[in-house]
């Protein structure tokens, strides 16, 4: 392995992790998700053959999702998860990697600290921060190094992330538990309401993602869905339209409206003037729910687009970044965040 790859930006969402390697870029895309043994605490599975154990394991097997909202909700599974994905892109080098990663902007001291750890421990030489909403923009060709502000949504799987990017930093933030997620749990309640059928979120989630909108499609989209019936306990097949799903989905996509007017309350006005001629950019999963740049573009009157790759927009934009590693002084991320630190 050449000494350009062993510097890696990872994306450690809620719903997905990304590794992208300087010069091969996104190498490792899978589910944060682990399956442990529970009486032991042996790591069994990680990423999507963790995914595919889903509501298939005996109860000694237990699926944990080690990363909530951006931050780690269990640390020694992130570690393992994090040890497991670097090894596979750095399996044949002699060196410890360099490792950036991206963090939400309401990330605390101490959850920065135990990213940090986690990293370190699972194998990196060096651990660099950066603010997700910077590599998004980056990643949506986005020069973050002028003072214009840009507007960034990022929508993830347990996470809505609003952020005004400006001079390599954040201007304003606002995060909130409300994402696509929330989307699919959304369905769920509907199905059980409207039918008395009970499905998974799994289910709900390919649902959405047929046939899901939050305005009404030209051509009006039906999917049959199956679950179990609530009051019988068998099988039972219903069928939802396109149609019906638009108020479903409309209730979590308020909340992401109202963050988004949170935040353009609270940016300095110059700022704001810069966001109305540049317009808003849309990321993450959730961005691709069909209707949601119309939504958020008729409610704010500002011109709104989706990334090209909303998915793994923000991993090519920390990707982008890796080369500027070599050009930092005294380990400082000065197009980012606060610091690198040593193992």
């Amino acid at each position: 392995m050449l000494i350009f790859e062993r510097d890696i930006a990872i994306d450690m969402g809620t719903t997905d992790v990304l590794l992208f390697v300087r010069g091969k870029g996104v190498q490792v895309r899978e589910p944060t998700i682990v399956a442990v043994d529970k009486y032991t605490g042996k790591l069994l599975k990680v990423g999507r053959e963790a995914q595919k154990m889903l509501g298939r394991t005996p109860a000694s097997i237990v699926p944990i999702h080690p990363i909530s909202n951006g931050v780690i909700s269990d640390y020694d599974m992130t570690v393992a998860m994090l040890r497991e994905l670097i090894g596979r892109v750095t399996s044949f080098s002699l060196f410890k990697p360099r490792v950036l990663l991206t963090v939400p902007g309401s990330i605390s001291g101490v959850e920065e600290r135990a990213l940090i750890d986690a990293a370190v421990e699972a194998g990196a030489r060096k651990v660099y921060l950066v603010e997700s909403a910077v590599a998004t923009a980056t990643g949506a060709g986005v020069d973050v190094s002028k003072p214009d502000g840009h507007l960034v949504i990022d929508i993830g799987g347990g996470t809505t992330e609003t952020a005004v990017v400006s001079l390599n930093g954040v201007a304003e933030c606002e995060s909130i538990r409300v994402a696509g997620g929330e989307f699919d749990e959304a369905i769920v309640r509907y199905v059980r309401r409207r039918h008395n059928v009970l499905i998974g979120s799994k289910t709900a989630e390919e649902v959405k993602m047929s046939i899901g909108c939050l305005v009404q499609k030209p051509d009006i989209g039906l999917e049959e869905v199956k679950g179990r019936d609530l009051v019988t306990g068998l099988p039972k097949m219903v069928q939802i339209s396109s149609a019906e799903l638009v108020d479903v989905l409309m209730e979590p996509a308020k909340t992401i409206l109202e963050s988004i007017h949170l935040v353009l309350e609270r940016t300095p006005p110059e700022l704001v003037s810069d966001i109305s001629q540049n317009g808003i950019i849309m990321s993450g999963g959730g961005s691709l729910l069909y209707g949601f740049d119309r939504l958020v573009e008729e409610d704010t009157g500002i011109r709104t687009l989706v990334v090209d790759d909303p998915v793994s927009c923000q991993a090519y934009g920390a990707g982008k970044m890796l080369h500027g590693l070599n050009d930092m002084h005294d380990g400082m991320v000065n197009f980012a965040r606060k610091r690198q630190l040593r193992a």
